[in-house]
C-alpha cells in the first residue's frame, strides 16, 4: 500500500496484513460484538430500574454487568485490540526508524521548530497512557528522536479504522475548514493557531486551505513535534511548531486571527479545558474567529449504551476526562468569555475541504459522519 506521505512509516507485507487484522477485528467488535452487550445493559438495567432503565447510573450497570461472563470478555477484546494495535505499529516502527530519523533531516526547511528543553509535561499528560500509547503524548527519547510521533501517525489511521482520510489522517482538519468556510466566509486570515496539533495532520489541512497565513501549532510532546515538523516539510507546507501548553502560550495577546484545535479537549483535565478556551480568546485578536472539533458526542444526547461506551473510554482506554468535555456547555462558556456569533453543532465530515457547502447543522450524523464543533467571533 502506497504511503500518503514520506514519514509515513511502510509496512511490509506481513505489518501491513497484522495491521489490518486489528483493525478488522475492531471494527468486528463495533459492528457484530457491541450491539449484544447493547441489549445486555438494558436488560440489566431494565432488571434494576424498571421503567426508568434509561436513566440508570452507568457506574452500577457496569458493576452489575460484571457478573456475566460475555461482558467480561467484551472489555478484554476491546482493550487487547488497542493493546495489540500499539504493539503491531510499535514493532514496524522501530524496524526503520533510523531511515525515519534521516529522513527528518530536511535541508533547507520552509518552517520552523522550537522545542523547550525545560518544558513541563501537565499533569494530566503525564499521569497516564492515553489511549493505552505506550509513553502518552509527551514520550521522548532525546534529541533528534521522533519514534513517539510515527507511532501515533500510523497507529492513528488504523485506531480510526482508515476513516479520517486514510494514512494522511487529516479528514478532521479539513472537516474544521469546511466549517471555516462556511460559517465564516468573509474570513481572510494572516495568521493562525492550532492548539494541541499532534503530529499536524490536521494543520497541514487548513494551513493548505488558507496557504497565505502564517501558520503556527503547539504540542507537549518534542518527539510528536519532531515528527510533525518533518511531515509538514515533507508535504510542502510552512508550518511553524513550538512546544507549549495551550493553557499558557508564549504569544502576545492579540496575536492571531484565527485560534482552532481538532480532537483536544477530551484529552485535557476540566481545568486543563477552561484554561484553554481563555488562552484562545486572550491570543484571538478582536474581530478573529476561534473554532474547536471534538468528538460526535454528547454525553446527555446518548441513551445508556452511549453512556456506557464514554465509560469504557474513561476506565479502560485512560480517557478519563472524556465526559467532562463531552459535557461542557462550550456555548455559556464562549459567552461568558464575550464571544459573539457563537455556533455549536455538529459539522460534516469531509476527506476535502469543501468551501462554501452545507455542512453544519445541530444534527449528529454519528461516528465518522460528523465532528461536533463550538465556534465564535471576539
Amino acid at each position: 500500500m502506497k504511503n500518503a506521505h514520506p514519514m509515513m512509516p511502510a509496512a511490509t507485507h506481513d505489518e501491513y496484513a497484522e495491521q489490518m487484522f486489528i483493525r478488522d477485528f475492531k471494527m468486528y467488535m463495533a459492528e457484530e460484538l457491541d450491539p449484544l452487550q447493547r441489549e445486555l445493559a438494558q436488560t440489566v438495567a431494565a432488571d434494576a430500574y424498571g421503567p426508568d432503565a434509561g436513566k440508570a447510573d452507568v457506574s452500577e450497570v457496569r458493576r452489575a454487568m460484571m457478573d456475566h461472563e460475555p461482558y467480561r470478555w467484551w472489555l478484554t477484546y476491546r482493550r487487547a485490540g488497542q493493546e495489540m494495535m500499539w504493539d503491531a505499529v510499535g514493532r514496524c516502527v522501530d524496524r526503520q526508524l533510523d531511515a525515519l530519523k534521516t529522513r527528518a533531516n530536511v535541508e533547507k526547511p520552509l518552517g520552523t521548530l522550537t522545542l523547550d528543553p525545560e518544558f513541563e509535561q501537565p499533569p494530566y499528560v503525564k499521569a497516564l497512557d492515553t489511549h493505552l500509547m505506550p509513553g502518552g503524548y509527551g514520550a521522548d527519547g532525546g534529541e533528534g528522536d521522533l519514534r513517539q510521533g510515527a507511532v501515533m501517525d500510523r497507529g492513528g489511521a488504523v485506531y480510526l479504522l482508515g476513516r479520517n482520510g486514510g494514512l494522511m489522517n487529516d479528514g478532521r482538519g479539513h472537516t474544521l475548514a469546511s466549517h471555516l468556510l462556511e460559517k465564516y466566509p468573509d474570513l481572510n486570515p494572516q495568521t493562525m493557531l492550532d492548539m494541541g496539533c499532534g503530529v499536524g495532520p490536521s494543520t497541514v489541512a487548513v494551513a493548505s486551505c488558507f496557504p497565505d497565513a502564517e501558520h503556527h501549532a503547539i504540542d507537549v510532546g518534542a518527539s510528536m513535534l519532531r515528527y510533525a515538523h518533518a511531515r509538514a516539510e515533507h508535504l510542502g507546507v510552512k508550518i511553524h511548531f513550538s512546544q507549549q501548553n495551550a493553557e499558557k502560550t508564549s504569544f502576545a495577546d492579540n496575536s492571531f486571527d484565527v485560534v482552532y484545535s481538532c480532537v483536544l479537549f477530551h484529552e485535557t483535565s476540566n481545568t486543563g479545558l477552561s484554561n484553554i478556551l481563555k488562552e484562545a480568546c486572550r491570543v484571538l485578536r478582536p474581530g478573529g474567529v476561534m473554532a474547536h472539533l471534538e468528538v460526535p458526542f454528547r454525553y446527555d444526547e446518548v441513551g445508556l449504551w452511549g453512556r456506557m461506551q464514554a465509560d469504557f473510554e474513561a476506565q479502560y482506554n485512560n480517557e478519563p476526562f472524556w465526559r467532562g468535555a463531552t459535557s461542557a456547555d462550550y456555548e455559556t462558556a464562549l459567552a461568558d468569555l464575550g464571544c459573539k456569533d457563537i455556533l455549536v453543532g455538529y459539522q460534516d465530515a469531509s476527506r476535502h475541504t469543501a468551501p462554501g457547502g452545507q455542512g453544519f447543522s445541530k444534527q449528529s450524523k454519528g461516528v465518522f459522519g460528523s465532528w461536533y464543533i463550538f465556534s465564535a467571533r471576539k
